[in-house]
């Protein structure tokens, strides 16, 4: 069997190949529907997909994706992440990875790999300092590659990182794909909760099994005195769901551990195993674990 082929982003690209991948061999497009919705179907070689979102930015959502794939991985499931954030991808900082993959024999994107964890991002594909400046044509073009031209080689579960917000991205993403289940990450207060409740809403309106909420920075516990103190509330969560009748899954307290880890490219889950914080993580991915049938 051939070695895989180095990909680059040096190749011209166009509107139908943002990703630039060579189309000799390639899947087939999408069935394109005339009318009505496009029609929902498994990722290939992906037993159970979990979408993360909280649409609304600087949440730590990608901190938690991150973990909750670590923490899947720690149970002994063949876990990858898949970053869908085109214009701010954060996994290959969170998993200290850089360089563009290669390609698989079938042209397909093979994922980078770290801490037994595969990712796929469009981090990998561009500079590190490089601003990707696609209109949505692009954009959506780059996300169906992401999405259909990676070859996970089999994995138990993926989690989707997704952006902020409940826009194209979203939408072709809950529309498209056959997703398990979704997580909602907030923070405790209102104006962080406002955006969550759309997420929910919009979930709910693409017909998404909502798996439940997590709450991140909860508590912040002086690591000199020991008093904790709720800086952005502490109830905020575990009432939206209760209004909306949906499971919390857990707290993520506020430390400064888990914003260095994730800094540095060692997550919480890898860097402080034994710790409050990563039994945290681990906690709340043995609930979504059962939720979705793991």
């Amino acid at each position: 069997m051939s070695s895989p082929r180095l990909f680059s982003t040096l190749q011209c690209l166009r509107h139908e190949n943002p990703l630039g991948l060579p189309r000799s061999g390639a899947p087939p497009q999408l069935p394109r529907i005339q009318r009505g919705l496009p029609q929902k179907r498994p990722l290939r070689d992906v037993r159970k997909t979990i979408a993360v979102s909280s649409a609304k930015g600087g949440v730590g959502k990608s901190t938690i994706a991150v973990n909750l794939a670590l923490a899947f991985a720690r149970q002994g499931h063949r876990t990858g992440i898949l970053d869908t954030d085109i214009f701010g991808p954060s996994i290959p900082t969170l998993l200290n990875l850089s360089g563009e993959p290669r390609l698989s024999e079938k042209n397909l994107l093979l994922p980078l790999s770290n801490y037994g964890v595969k990712s796929m991002s469009m981090g990998y594909l561009v500079g590190e300092k490089a601003p990707v400046v696609w209109r949505g044509l692009m954009v959506m073009k780059a996300l169906q590659q992401l999405l259909w031209e990676v070859e996970w080689g089999g994995l138990d579960v993926l989690v989707m990182d997704l952006p902020p917000g409940t826009g194209d991205t979203q939408l072709t993403i809950t529309q498209q794909v056959v997703l398990d289940g979704a997580v909602v990450v907030s923070t405790p207060q209102d104006i962080a909760l406002k955006d969550a409740v759309r997420g929910i809403e919009m979930m709910r309106k693409v017909d998404v099994p909502l798996l439940g909420m997590i709450q991140n920075m909860s508590v912040f516990t002086c690591p000199n005195c020991n008093h904790s103190t709720s800086i952005f509330g502490s109830e905020g969560v575990a009432q939206a769901c209760s209004k909306h009748n949906i499971p919390c899954l857990g707290d993520i307290p506020l430390h400064a551990s888990i914003c260095d880890d994730a800094d540095r490219g060692k997550p919480t889950v890898v860097a402080e195993p034994q710790s409050v914080r990563a039994q945290a993580f681990m906690d709340i991915a043995q609930s979504v674990a059962r939720k979705v049938r793991l």
